[in-house]
């Protein structure tokens, strides 16, 4: 089965990428060692972001965040493993789940059959 691991990060965190990347890297490595990971990205800051809305037909666009919280998706990690258990054990490893937040989504399948 196939879910999201969404990495979220404060203002702080993303100021002190360069710190954070080398466990960032190992995980990565972890999860390619064990053939689990099947993409995933690492997002700019939050306030490069645009938000887009229609409202009435008409483009509303936003600058800056969808919602204004100390912590911001930060990157997603996209994995294939047998269950929401083995997810949750790869979630627990990601870097973020030790001084941020780390959640696990299943991703819905886009078949159309």
């Amino acid at each position: 089965m196939q879910y999201a691991i969404l990495v979220y990060e404060t203002e702080q965190d993303f100021a002190d990428r360069d710190r954070h990347m080398p466990a960032y890297n190992a995980y990565s490595a972890a999860l390619a060692e064990a053939g689990v990971i099947t993409g995933g990205a690492a997002l700019h800051p939050s306030h490069t972001g645009t938000t887009v809305r229609l409202h009435d037909g008409q483009r509303q666009v936003q600058d800056g965040p969808y919602a204004d919280t100390k912590e911001q998706l930060g990157g997603l990690f996209l994995i294939d493993v047998p269950d929401l258990d083995a997810a949750l054990d790869w979630a627990a490893r990601c870097p973020a789940a030790s001084n941020c937040a780390v959640e696990v989504r299943p991703l819905l399948s886009m078949d159309q059959n």
